[in-house]
């Protein structure tokens, strides 16, 4: 571990790297929270799994530039691997997605851990206004389109329309 201290970003406190791994697993566990009240197919541990791989992952790429630079001026990408985390994100959403006949079930699962994977990334960069600030206004729009979702549900069945689901 001291190895890992010693490479790091001088301007970078040696305890930023741990609050940014808190921090990601906070806001996933939270987050998770909310989905598994839900009853829905990801829930607490996976989100915060996503989101704490994320940052770990986008941490170990930004200090790795560091770690394994030359002094010759070899130029690394320190965003690269974090870059990969999108595709992996991908195929893991893509499994919790099912159609049933016409419907197709799991779409926000999958949206929640694309999602959950940027807020880690953005946290393993440090970026934790912009991540919170992302988490309230999301949650905030997402509870106001429940409220328009049940209005709509109850329209609907008051008119003996059939909701689209």
């Amino acid at each position: 571990m001291g190895e890992f201290l010693t490479w790091m970003d001088a301007d970078i406190p040696h305890y930023e790297v741990y609050i940014r791994i808190v921090v990601s697993a906070l806001l996933g566990f939270l987050i998770g929270w909310d989905r598994e009240a839900k009853s829905k197919p990801a829930g607490l541990k996976t989100y915060m799994y996503v989101c704490v791989a994320s940052a770990l992952i986008t941490i170990i790429s930004i200090y790795s530039v560091g770690k394994f630079s030359t002094a010759e001026g070899t130029m690394m990408d320190p965003m690269r691997l974090a870059a990969q985390i999108v595709s992996g994100l991908g195929f893991l959403g893509a499994g919790v997605i099912l159609k049933d006949g016409l419907q197709v079930k799991g779409l926000t699962s999958a949206a929640m851990i694309l999602y959950v994977g940027g807020i880690g990334i953005g946290v393993g960069a440090g970026f934790y206004s912009v991540v919170i600030f992302t988490v309230v206004l999301t949650t905030v729009m997402a509870r106001i389109a429940n409220a328009l979702e049940r209005h709509k549900f109850k329209t609907h069945k008051a008119t003996g329309e059939e909701s689209e689901g």
